[in-house]
Protein backbone atom coordinates (compact mmCIF):
# COMPACT_ATOMS: atom_id res chain seq x y z
CA UNK A 1 0.00 0.00 0.00
CA UNK A 2 1.71 3.66 -0.83
CA UNK A 3 0.36 6.66 1.17
CA UNK A 4 0.35 9.74 -1.50
CA UNK A 5 0.47 13.64 -0.53
CA UNK A 6 0.41 16.29 -2.55
CA UNK A 7 1.72 19.70 -1.32
CA UNK A 8 0.44 22.97 -2.61
CA UNK A 9 0.54 21.58 -6.43
CA UNK A 10 -0.05 23.76 -9.56
CA UNK A 11 0.01 22.62 -13.02
CA UNK A 12 0.63 25.60 -15.77
CA UNK A 13 1.09 25.52 -19.50
CA UNK A 14 2.21 28.97 -20.71
CA UNK A 15 -0.47 31.37 -19.50
CA UNK A 16 -3.19 28.24 -18.35
CA UNK A 17 -3.44 27.25 -15.43
CA UNK A 18 -4.78 23.71 -15.25
CA UNK A 19 -4.73 22.65 -11.22
CA UNK A 20 -3.99 25.36 -8.72
CA UNK A 21 -3.10 24.94 -4.87
CA UNK A 22 -3.82 21.27 -4.92
CA UNK A 23 -3.46 19.65 -1.13
CA UNK A 24 -4.36 16.67 -0.81
CA UNK A 25 -3.20 13.38 1.68
CA UNK A 26 -4.61 9.90 0.44
CA UNK A 27 -4.26 7.47 3.07
CA UNK A 28 -2.93 4.21 1.83
CA UNK A 29 -5.09 1.95 0.68
CA UNK A 30 -7.56 4.40 -0.09
CA UNK A 31 -10.49 3.50 -3.09
CA UNK A 32 -10.08 7.41 -4.16
CA UNK A 33 -12.67 8.50 -6.92
CA UNK A 34 -12.01 11.44 -8.58
CA UNK A 35 -15.03 13.36 -10.70
CA UNK A 36 -15.64 16.96 -11.76
CA UNK A 37 -16.45 17.95 -15.56
CA UNK A 38 -14.99 18.04 -18.46
CA UNK A 39 -11.67 20.11 -18.06
CA UNK A 40 -11.15 20.41 -14.87
CA UNK A 41 -7.84 18.85 -14.26
CA UNK A 42 -8.73 14.97 -13.31
CA UNK A 43 -6.72 13.82 -16.32
CA UNK A 44 -4.20 15.77 -15.25
CA UNK A 45 -4.07 14.96 -11.34
CA UNK A 46 -3.66 11.21 -12.14
CA UNK A 47 -0.69 11.76 -15.04
CA UNK A 48 0.72 13.38 -11.78
CA UNK A 49 0.67 10.86 -10.03
CA UNK A 50 1.81 7.99 -12.52
CA UNK A 51 4.68 10.23 -13.02
CA UNK A 52 3.70 11.34 -17.07
CA UNK A 53 4.37 15.08 -15.77
CA UNK A 54 5.37 16.83 -13.16
CA UNK A 55 3.93 19.95 -11.04
CA UNK A 56 5.25 23.32 -11.97
CA UNK A 57 5.68 24.34 -8.18
CA UNK A 58 4.55 22.53 -4.85
CA UNK A 59 5.80 18.73 -3.99
CA UNK A 60 4.39 15.17 -4.31
CA UNK A 61 5.14 12.69 -2.02
CA UNK A 62 4.27 9.25 -1.84
CA UNK A 63 5.28 7.30 1.55
CA UNK A 64 7.19 10.62 2.46
CA UNK A 65 9.54 10.46 -0.13
CA UNK A 66 9.42 12.51 -3.85
CA UNK A 67 7.36 10.97 -6.61
CA UNK A 68 10.30 9.81 -9.37
CA UNK A 69 10.16 11.67 -12.62
CA UNK A 70 8.64 8.67 -14.41
CA UNK A 71 6.48 5.84 -14.36
CA UNK A 72 7.30 2.70 -12.23
CA UNK A 73 6.06 -0.68 -11.53
CA UNK A 74 4.81 0.70 -7.74
CA UNK A 75 2.27 2.63 -10.00
CA UNK A 76 -0.45 0.42 -12.13
CA UNK A 77 -2.52 2.31 -14.78
CA UNK A 78 -5.72 1.37 -16.82
CA UNK A 79 -7.01 3.43 -19.31
CA UNK A 80 -10.41 3.71 -21.24
CA UNK A 81 -8.90 2.42 -24.19
CA UNK A 82 -7.86 -0.91 -24.10
CA UNK A 83 -4.34 -0.96 -23.54
CA UNK A 84 -2.90 -4.04 -24.11
CA UNK A 85 -0.24 -5.41 -26.44
CA UNK A 86 -2.35 -6.87 -30.03
CA UNK A 87 0.69 -8.80 -31.01
CA UNK A 88 0.50 -11.27 -27.68
CA UNK A 89 -1.92 -14.01 -26.35
CA UNK A 90 -3.77 -13.22 -23.24
CA UNK A 91 -0.77 -15.06 -21.23
CA UNK A 92 1.32 -13.38 -22.90
CA UNK A 93 0.06 -9.75 -22.26
CA UNK A 94 0.45 -10.30 -18.36
CA UNK A 95 3.71 -13.06 -18.31
CA UNK A 96 5.13 -9.79 -20.06
CA UNK A 97 4.93 -7.25 -16.94
CA UNK A 98 6.93 -10.20 -15.46
CA UNK A 99 9.47 -10.44 -18.29
CA UNK A 100 10.06 -6.71 -17.91
CA UNK A 101 10.96 -6.72 -14.66
CA UNK A 102 13.02 -9.75 -14.70
CA UNK A 103 14.86 -8.86 -17.87
CA UNK A 104 14.42 -5.37 -18.44
CA UNK A 105 16.99 -5.67 -21.52
CA UNK A 106 15.61 -8.65 -23.60
CA UNK A 107 12.16 -9.21 -22.14
CA UNK A 108 12.34 -12.46 -22.24
CA UNK A 109 12.54 -15.01 -18.98
CA UNK A 110 14.25 -18.27 -19.05
CA UNK A 111 14.02 -22.14 -17.02
CA UNK A 112 12.84 -21.80 -13.93
CA UNK A 113 12.21 -17.92 -13.61
CA UNK A 114 9.98 -18.61 -16.31
CA UNK A 115 8.17 -21.38 -15.19
CA UNK A 116 7.15 -19.58 -12.07
CA UNK A 117 6.33 -15.90 -14.17
CA UNK A 118 3.91 -18.15 -15.93
CA UNK A 119 2.38 -19.93 -12.82
CA UNK A 120 1.96 -16.63 -11.83
CA UNK A 121 0.08 -15.45 -14.80
CA UNK A 122 -1.66 -18.10 -15.23
CA UNK A 123 -3.18 -17.89 -11.47
CA UNK A 124 -4.15 -13.67 -12.13
CA UNK A 125 -5.84 -14.79 -15.53
CA UNK A 126 -7.62 -17.49 -13.61
CA UNK A 127 -8.61 -14.42 -10.80
CA UNK A 128 -10.16 -12.38 -13.48
CA UNK A 129 -11.92 -14.79 -15.35
CA UNK A 130 -10.09 -15.51 -18.67
CA UNK A 131 -8.92 -18.51 -17.97
CA UNK A 132 -10.36 -20.42 -20.79
CA UNK A 133 -9.14 -17.36 -23.08
CA UNK A 134 -5.42 -17.82 -22.12
CA UNK A 135 -4.01 -18.42 -25.78
CA UNK A 136 -6.55 -15.94 -27.59
CA UNK A 137 -5.34 -12.75 -29.00
CA UNK A 138 -7.05 -9.17 -28.00
CA UNK A 139 -8.66 -9.14 -31.45
CA UNK A 140 -10.65 -12.49 -30.18
CA UNK A 141 -11.68 -10.76 -26.99
CA UNK A 142 -14.74 -8.46 -26.39
CA UNK A 143 -14.41 -5.42 -24.93
CA UNK A 144 -15.05 -6.24 -21.17
CA UNK A 145 -12.36 -9.11 -21.57
CA UNK A 146 -9.92 -6.71 -22.74
CA UNK A 147 -10.27 -5.12 -19.60
CA UNK A 148 -10.05 -7.52 -17.61
CA UNK A 149 -6.80 -8.42 -19.21
CA UNK A 150 -5.36 -5.05 -19.09
CA UNK A 151 -6.56 -4.98 -15.43
CA UNK A 152 -4.63 -8.08 -14.94
CA UNK A 153 -1.64 -6.85 -16.78
CA UNK A 154 -1.49 -3.97 -14.51
CA UNK A 155 -1.86 -5.26 -11.14
CA UNK A 156 0.76 -8.23 -11.96
CA UNK A 157 3.98 -7.02 -10.37
CA UNK A 158 1.80 -5.66 -7.22
CA UNK A 159 1.59 -2.08 -7.34
CA UNK A 160 1.44 -0.03 -4.56
CA UNK A 161 -1.08 2.32 -6.30
CA UNK A 162 -3.40 1.29 -9.10
CA UNK A 163 -4.56 4.06 -11.24
CA UNK A 164 -7.78 3.86 -12.95
CA UNK A 165 -8.89 6.50 -15.78
CA UNK A 166 -12.54 6.27 -16.77
CA UNK A 167 -11.77 2.45 -17.32
CA UNK A 168 -15.42 1.33 -17.35
CA UNK A 169 -16.80 3.99 -19.41
CA UNK A 170 -16.81 2.36 -23.02
CA UNK A 171 -18.28 -0.52 -21.24
CA UNK A 172 -22.51 -1.90 -21.36
CA UNK A 173 -24.12 -1.69 -18.02
CA UNK A 174 -24.11 -5.76 -17.40
CA UNK A 175 -20.50 -5.84 -18.20
CA UNK A 176 -19.40 -2.69 -16.00
CA UNK A 177 -21.04 -3.89 -13.31
CA UNK A 178 -19.46 -7.47 -13.62
CA UNK A 179 -15.71 -5.11 -13.91
CA UNK A 180 -16.93 -3.23 -10.42
CA UNK A 181 -16.69 -6.54 -8.56
CA UNK A 182 -13.78 -7.70 -10.01
CA UNK A 183 -11.59 -4.10 -9.06
CA UNK A 184 -13.66 -4.20 -5.72
CA UNK A 185 -12.21 -7.83 -5.15
CA UNK A 186 -8.73 -6.66 -6.41
CA UNK A 187 -8.29 -3.82 -4.69
CA UNK A 188 -9.63 -5.98 -1.01
CA UNK A 189 -7.31 -9.20 -2.00
CA UNK A 190 -4.26 -6.43 -2.83
CA UNK A 191 -4.20 -4.01 -0.52
CA UNK A 192 -3.32 -1.52 -3.38
CA UNK A 193 -4.15 2.55 -3.25
CA UNK A 194 -6.55 3.14 -5.76
CA UNK A 195 -7.67 6.57 -7.34
CA UNK A 196 -10.30 6.00 -10.05
CA UNK A 197 -11.38 8.99 -12.53
CA UNK A 198 -15.09 8.53 -13.47
CA UNK A 199 -17.42 10.50 -14.84
CA UNK A 200 -20.63 8.49 -13.39
CA UNK A 201 -21.45 9.79 -10.20
CA UNK A 202 -23.21 6.31 -8.99
CA UNK A 203 -19.71 4.37 -10.08
CA UNK A 204 -17.97 6.72 -8.13
CA UNK A 205 -20.39 6.38 -4.63
CA UNK A 206 -20.00 2.59 -5.30
CA UNK A 207 -16.79 1.91 -5.64
CA UNK A 208 -15.04 4.61 -3.71
CA UNK A 209 -14.14 4.83 0.15
CA UNK A 210 -13.58 8.30 -0.35
CA UNK A 211 -14.55 11.09 -3.23
CA UNK A 212 -13.15 14.43 -4.16
CA UNK A 213 -14.25 16.45 -6.90
CA UNK A 214 -12.04 19.22 -9.06
CA UNK A 215 -13.95 22.36 -10.04
CA UNK A 216 -12.90 26.20 -10.50
CA UNK A 217 -13.58 28.37 -7.87
CA UNK A 218 -13.35 31.29 -9.65
CA UNK A 219 -13.47 32.26 -14.22
CA UNK A 220 -12.75 34.88 -15.92
CA UNK A 221 -14.67 35.30 -18.91
CA UNK A 222 -12.22 36.79 -20.70
CA UNK A 223 -9.34 34.91 -19.60
CA UNK A 224 -10.36 31.45 -19.37
CA UNK A 225 -7.23 29.54 -18.86
CA UNK A 226 -6.65 32.62 -15.81
CA UNK A 227 -7.52 30.26 -13.24
CA UNK A 228 -7.10 26.39 -12.53
CA UNK A 229 -9.62 23.91 -10.89
CA UNK A 230 -8.57 22.85 -7.02
CA UNK A 231 -10.60 20.05 -4.95
CA UNK A 232 -13.83 21.75 -4.14
CA UNK A 233 -15.55 18.58 -2.55
CA UNK A 234 -14.00 16.07 0.07
CA UNK A 235 -16.28 12.90 1.02
CA UNK A 236 -16.11 10.49 3.05
CA UNK A 237 -17.38 7.08 1.95
CA UNK A 238 -16.57 5.13 4.36
CA UNK A 239 -19.14 2.42 5.16
CA UNK A 240 -19.72 1.44 8.61
CA UNK A 241 -23.25 1.04 8.42
CA UNK A 242 -26.32 0.39 6.26
CA UNK A 243 -25.97 3.96 4.51
CA UNK A 244 -22.31 5.30 4.18
CA UNK A 245 -21.89 7.93 6.24
CA UNK A 246 -20.55 11.30 4.33
CA UNK A 247 -18.41 14.02 5.86
CA UNK A 248 -17.21 16.75 3.17
CA UNK A 249 -15.80 19.97 2.39
CA UNK A 250 -17.85 22.66 1.55
CA UNK A 251 -16.15 24.71 -2.03
CA UNK A 252 -14.67 27.95 -0.31
CA UNK A 253 -15.95 31.05 -1.74
CA UNK A 254 -13.72 34.24 -2.41
CA UNK A 255 -14.99 35.60 1.02
CA UNK A 256 -14.40 32.46 3.04
CA UNK A 257 -10.27 32.32 1.62
CA UNK A 258 -7.54 33.26 4.07
CA UNK A 259 -6.31 36.75 3.28
CA UNK A 260 -3.15 35.59 1.95
CA UNK A 261 -4.83 33.55 -1.48
CA UNK A 262 -7.62 36.34 -2.58
CA UNK A 263 -7.04 39.05 -5.23
CA UNK A 264 -4.88 37.79 -8.40
CA UNK A 265 -2.92 34.66 -8.38
CA UNK A 266 0.80 35.11 -8.68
Amino acid sequence: MSAISLRDVWVEYGEQIVLERVNLQIAAGTFLSVVGPSGAGKSTFLRLILGQEGPSRGAILIDGKPLPDEPGPDRGVVFQRYSVFPHLTVLGNVLIAFEFAGSPLLSRLTGAARRAAIAESEKLIEEVGLTQHRDKYPSALSGGMQQRLAIAQAVARKPRALLLDEPFGALDPGTRAQMHQLIRALWRDCGMTVIMVTHDLKEAFNLGTRLIAFDKLRRDPQAPGRFGATVTYDLDLTRDGPVPVLGFLKPLTAQQEPNHLQGELP
